[in-house]
């Protein structure tokens, strides 16, 4: 099983992290409001401890649950502290009308992480495309991607151990397009199918 921290005490490192101690992975949670994480420990349970904000984190992966525009400074702030870890963006930078992507260069949150993260530490982009109801009461496929093999091995056992599918999209440069993809979401939400319980997936022929 894995180690893992949460940098961010919002919706989803509760109901990542939820997953995650049901799966039977070690959990640690950090937040700037100490009180908002000793809650959340509470209530993932299952032994999740807390940690102090901008400290070394106890997990080898760490996911940061939080919004777009916080992820790069964080991260940055805690410099040293995730050398060696797998860092796992989440994050959502949708515009203001959640048809596009905040930024206008093909780029993405997940590699502008790279660029300011500490040698030896690994940044994947992981669950930006799946909406928070589901991965409470469904069972989607996790498209993830990133440029470190071994992190992404470590990942895609972690997301095996919350009986979930992980699915490899290439190296981190497709970080770009998975944003995309959560572009696509919000644009089915809101007009083919209209509701959020569904997700975007990958279904296998045999010709």
């Amino acid at each position: 099983m894995s180690t893992i921290t949460f940098i961010g005490t919002g919706n989803m490192a509760r109901t990542i992290g939820t997953l995650a101690v049901a799966g039977g992975n070690t959990v640690e949670v950090t937040g700037r409001d100490q009180s908002k994480a000793d809650a959340l420990a509470k209530v993932l349970g299952g032994g999740t401890t807390t940690g102090r904000w901008g400290a070394v984190p106890a997990g080898d992966i760490v996911i940061t649950s939080l919004l777009y525009g916080a992820v790069v400074p964080v991260v940055a702030a805690y410099g040293d502290a995730l050398a060696g870890k797998t860092i796992v963006d989440i994050s959502n930078p949708f515009n203001a009308t959640f048809d596009g992507l905040a930024h206008s260069e093909q780029t993405s949150v997940a590699q502008e992480v790279a660029k300011v993260a500490p040698a030896g530490a690994s940044v994947v982009k992981a669950f930006n495309t799946i909406f928070r109801g589901v991965l409470e009461n469904g069972r989607p496929n996790v498209f993830f991607a990133g440029d470190d093999a071994q992190a992404k091995a470590r990942f895609a056992t972690f997301v095996e151990s919350l009986g979930l599918r992980p699915l490899d999209v290439g190296g981190l440069k497709m970080a770009h397009w998975l944003e995309g993809m959560g572009v696509v979401t919000m644009g089915l939400a809101g007009n083919g199918l209209g509701h959020w319980d569904f997700a975007l997936g990958v279904n296998e022929f045999q010709g």
